[in-house]
């Protein structure tokens, strides 16, 4: 049987549950396109942010798939147990943080390229950002466009039946100020989000490095966080 072409409406979105992959979500659906959203628990501390993805892709009316892979088994991050996560600024000379967790990037869009291929989907859509982020390598042009090059090889679709997958990257350049303000337009809740390295509960720290980045854009862009947070006044 002759596999059919890949629907170009169909799209395969990586969901944390957080503010920039939330935003994303709403950005694949404004421009129309059919989404599966992917949540991967790789052994996170903060598997809650599962949670708030559950409920995002509810209320965007997506289908959504959760992938366990244990990458806490490789070790060599505070976001998989391997330290402590730490609570106070980090200096941007000080290095890639050890909040990085190794491969983490490479190994979601690698689940999320095979989904493509099951979903017949022609793109993928993850919510790295360059300009406001904590110095992550995977989160650079480079490793996107080193990745894109990975899919144009790596599938059946790709390189046998002559289909094409493009790896969406609509956050990329944006501040995090920028990128709020996208999703405000988009009708995002961001209350529903959660983008904490190290939540108390169901609540966002207010001190890592993720939340002061966080709180600095909604600052910037002039709005409050609806979050909720366990320090007050964040």
């Amino acid at each position: 049987m002759t596999p059919g072409p890949i629907d170009q409406a169909r799209a395969i979105v990586l969901l944390s549950g957080g503010l920039d992959s939330a935003t994303c979500l709403a950005a694949a659906r404004s421009e129309g396109r059919q989404c599966t959203a992917l949540s991967v628990s790789y052994g996170q501390r903060h598997e809650v942010e599962l949670d708030a993805a559950r409920a995002l892709a509810a209320e965007a009316g997506a289908e959504h798939v959760i992938i366990s892979v244990d990458l806490g088994a490789i070790g060599g991050s505070a976001l998989t147990g391997d330290g402590a996560v730490p609570h106070e600024p980090t200096a941007p000379e000080s290095g890639i943080p050890i909040t990085y967790v190794p491969a983490r990037n490479t190994v979601l869009l690698s689940l999320a390229l095979g989904l493509a291929e099951v979903r017949d989907a022609s793109e993928v859509w993850i919510g790295v950002n360059a300009v406001d982020y904590s110095g992550y390598p995977d989160c650079r042009p480079e490793f996107i466009a080193a990745f894109q090059g990975v899919v144009d090889v790596a599938t059946r679709a790709t390189a046998a039946e002559g289909r094409h997958i493009t790896l969406r990257t609509p956050l990329l350049n944006l501040s995090k100020a920028e990128i709020i303000s996208l999703g405000v337009r988009l009708g995002v809740d961001y209350g529903r989000t959660l983008s904490c390295y190290d939540p108390i509960a169901d609540r966002a720290c207010g001190t890592c490095d993720a939340c002061r980045i966080r709180l600095a854009g909604f600052a910037d862009a002039g709005l409050t966080d609806p979050a909720p947070y366990a320090t007050p006044n964040p």
